[in-house]
C-alpha cells in the first residue's frame, strides 16, 4: 500500500499551482488509463489532481470549426447535435470508443495527452489538422504527437481545449480488437477542397500516423477504386499478439477504402 493526496482543482491555474507543489502529481481526467496503471502499481504518483471541475467541458461551434473543450467526455462529444451536423466521423468516433462506461468517464482530453498508439482521437485530430490549446499556448496536430505515449506537452502543460476545422467531407473506420474495442487498425480520412488528409492509429510503431502515400493517390482520384491498388508497406508498422504487420498493412488500406466510401455516400 502507498498514498496518494487527492484534490480537486477549481480552475486550470488551480490545477497547475497544485501540480508544482507536488513531487510527482498526476492530472486526472476520466482516469480511464490512469486508474488502471495505478492499481497495476505501473505508477505511484504523490498526488492527483482532478480536473473536473475547471469547467472544460463545453462544445461550441466556431463558423469554420468546433471548439471541444478537453474534459468533455466521449458520450457528449458522439450525441452533440453541433458536431453531428458538422463533422458526423467524429461523432461516430466517439460512438464506438470501448463500452458505455468509458464512454461516460473518459475525455477527449485525456486520451490525446496519454496518446495511446491504439487510440482514435488522434487519427481525427491529426486528419483535420486540428489545433491543441493548453494555458500556454497552441500546439498543431502535426507537431503534437511525438511518439508512442509521447507528446509535446511540458511538465504541469494542461489541454484546456480542441480546435477541429470542419472538414468537406470525413470518415472514420477501424477494426476493432474485440476485447477492448481498440483500434487494431483506424484510418480517418478528411477531405477539405483538393486537400486530402489520412490518419492511421492502431498500426505504427512510433504511434499515430499521416500516410503521404494514400493522400497523393486519393488527392489525385477519390475514389474507393483508388485505394484497391494501392498496396501499403508494413516496414514501420506494429506486430504482436493480435496481428502481424502485413495483416495490418492490409487493414490500412481496407479501412481506408471503407472510410472512402463513406465520403463518397
Amino acid at each position: 500500500m502507498y498514498s496518494i493526496q487527492y484534490v480537486n482543482a477549481l480552475n486550470t491555474e488551480d490545477a497547475v499551482k497544485k501540480m508544482e507543489e507536488s513531487e510527482d502529481g498526476k492530472l486526472l481526467a476520466g482516469g480511464m488509463t490512469l486508474i488502471p496503471t495505478l492499481k497495476q502499481r505501473l505508477a505511484s504518483p504523490d498526488r492527483l489532481v482532478d480536473l473536473s471541475s475547471c469547467n472544460l467541458s463545453n462544445i461550441t461551434n466556431e463558423n469554420k470549426s468546433i471548439l471541444i473543450g478537453s474534459m468533455t467526455c466521449h458520450d457528449d462529444v458522439a450525441s452533440s447535435q453541433i458536431i453531428k451536423k458538422d463533422i458526423p466521423a467524429l461523432s461516430k468516433l466517439a460512438g464506438n470508443i470501448g463500452d458505455r462506461q468509458v464512454r461516460n468517464r473518459g475525455t477527449i482530453g485525456g486520451s490525446l495527452a496519454n496518446n495511446d498508439p491504439a487510440a482514435c482521437y488522434p487519427a481525427a485530430v491529426l486528419a483535420l489538422d486540428a489545433t491543441i490549446i493548453t494555458q500556454k499556448r497552441l500546439i498543431s496536430a502535426k507537431e503534437f504527437f511525438v511518439g508512442m505515449f509521447e507528446t509535446l506537452l511540458d511538465e504541469n502543460e494542461v489541454i484546456v481545449a480542441v480546435r477541429l476545422p470542419k472538414p468537406d467531407k470525413a470518415a472514420y473506420f477501424k477494426f476493432p480488437n474485440p476485447a477492448s474495442r481498440y483500434a487494431l487498425v483506424g484510418v480517418f480520412v478528411a477531405k477539405f477542397d483538393k486537400d486530402v488528409r489520412v490518419a492511421v492509429t492502431g498500426a505504427g510503431e512510433e504511434g499515430v500516423f499521416r500516410s503521404a502515400d494514400l493522400e497523393k493517390a486519393l488527392g489525385a482520384n477519390f475514389s474507393p477504386e483508388c485505394c484497391e491498388n494501392i498496396s501499403f508497406s508494413a516496414d514501420t508498422l506494429m506486430s504482436d499478439i493480435h496481428a502481424t504487420a502485413d495483416y495490418r498493412a492490409h487493414l490500412i488500406c481496407e479501412m481506408t477504402r471503407r472510410a472512402v466510401i463513406a465520403c463518397c455516400n
